[in-house]
């Protein structure tokens, strides 16, 4: 059996841990809402010029690939496609703030939630993986990786004690005689 000092330290990891996931998982959630807020910001606009300026002030040529590539795909934007965006960060954002509360708090509920969104994840990006390895893709896949694990032991940690403590109170209730 742990002593209570390990007990305390183990919680208090723990904790951190859980802490340093919903702080990731709050960046996240605001930097989709930026972009859902460029997004609504750009209705009405034509995004073309705008993704040209874009590039003129990072000094990006036009005639680079990904250049066209960033200003076709700025041509083909409409507002019905941007409000879609903006909408769909929206949800996300809300997701990932609620995640993050939650695991800040060290709730159950949300372990599931860190714990199913990243398992969903885990195939697109073993798919950008398949397609190239770089060091972003790598680093992305392990900490999404690491984040699921780490979800799935407490979820069984958990598990574990709240069926440690049934036990005793039916151990207990049996010795007065309930």
């Amino acid at each position: 059996m742990l002593s209570s000092a390990t007990k305390i330290d183990s919680h208090r990891a723990r904790r951190n841990l859980l802490r340093a996931v919903a702080s990731l998982e709050l960046i996240k959630g605001i930097l989709v809402l930026l972009i859902g807020l460029c997004a609504i910001l750009l209705v009405r606009k034509d995004a073309w010029v705008m993704a040209e300026s874009l590039l003129a002030l990072f000094h990006i040529s036009t005639d680079r690939h990904a250049a066209q590539v960033f200003l076709d795909f700025a041509d083909n934007l409409t507002d019905t496609r941007l409000w879609a965006a903006a909408r769909l960060a929206l949800v996300y954002s809300a997701l990932r703030f609620a995640e993050g509360y939650g695991l800040w708090k060290e709730r159950t509920w949300a372990e599931w939630i860190a714990f199913g969104s990243g398992t969903l994840l885990l195939p697109l990006e073993i798919r950008q993986l398949m397609r190239g390895i770089t060091v972003v893709r790598s680093v992305v896949f392990a900490v999404n990786i690491g984040i699921v694990f780490y979800m799935l032991f407490l979820l069984r940690a958990g598990r574990r004690e709240r069926r440690q403590q049934r036990l005793t109170e039916a151990d207990t209730r049996d010795q007065h005689g309930n």
